[in-house]
């Protein structure tokens, strides 16, 4: 990393900080230059960590998927536009704060990541490839939104069994409203992950020489976070789990989702990104 990038992501890390600060002010005070600032300070973040994608692809000639902290990046950036359109589009505060400490939670993450390529990324390396990445960190972020609004979805529910009135009352959107995103959510997530792993493994046995052990922890990992959210969501539509149950089986799903993020790349002995 040139040390105009390195400087700029610093930027990008305390301005994203600071718009966080922001936010939870707002929740205690409810002002509207407060959220007003902490939105435009996320919308420079975006612009910012566009930029330095951009700049990234001038300097490797290709788009800056491929290793771990490429990918934690690109998933950051993904968390940030979707917490500016829930901004604009949906007018949620809680959840685009919920998203944002998301976010900002995988940049600094990316600062300690591994940012070397394997050796087999030369032999692989093809438009399908980048297709098979990207659309896996979309499904990752979709599920990432339905988490947030699991979350969200069980505290508003203790607030309601409690009978607590407190400010958090305002910012939440209706039981029925997160039930109805997470379900989205899931549905979005599900057909972009199928995509990606068909591609995933249609890059590989095209591009890697020998055969490919279907036992990879990668591919294991993915296949069972496939088979998780598809039970999840045939469950839900047979009435077998509603409500709370659904909330809090997406959240555990989740945590599948990043165990196989990280410790499946890692245990992988072909993926690329270690």
């Amino acid at each position: 990393m040139t040390e105009v990038m390195s400087n700029l992501y610093q930027i990008m890390v305390i301005l994203y900080a600071i718009s966080i600060m922001f936010y939870f002010v707002d929740y205690f005070y409810k002002k509207e230059i407060i959220r007003r600032t902490a939105f435009w300070l996320v919308s420079i973040v975006w612009i910012l960590q566009t930029a330095f994608i951009v700049l990234s692809v001038l300097e490797t000639k290709r788009f800056p998927i491929l290793s771990l902290s490429e990918g934690i990046y690109f998933y950051a950036w993904l968390l940030v536009t979707l917490s500016i359109f829930l901004h604009c589009i949906a007018r949620t505060d809680l959840p685009v704060f919920f998203i944002n400490i998301l976010g900002f939670i995988f940049m600094t993450i990316r600062l300690f990541a591994p940012n070397n390529l394997n050796p087999v990324l030369k032999t692989m390396e093809s438009e399908m490839l980048f297709i098979h990445i990207g659309f896996a960190i979309l499904s990752y972020a979709a599920f990432s939104l339905s988490f947030v609004f699991s979350v969200l979805y069980l505290i508003l529910y203790h607030l309601l069994k409690k009978k607590k009135h407190t400010k958090l009352w305002s910012r939440l959107p209706s039981l029925s409203q997160m039930a109805t995103w997470m379900n989205y959510s899931i549905i979005i997530g599900l057909p972009i992950m199928v995509i990606s792993l068909l591609l995933g493994l249609e890059s590989a046995f095209m591009k890697v020489e020998g055969a490919i052990s279907f036992f990879d922890a990668k591919i294991i990992g993915s296949f069972i976070v496939l088979v998780i959210y598809v039970a999840i969501i045939m469950l839900k539509q047979r009435g077998i789990i509603t409500g709370l149950s659904f909330a809090w089986t997406q959240v555990y799903a989740y945590f599948v989702v990043l165990i196989n993020f990280f410790l499946g790349s890692k245990l992988s002995q072909f993926h690329l990104w270690y």
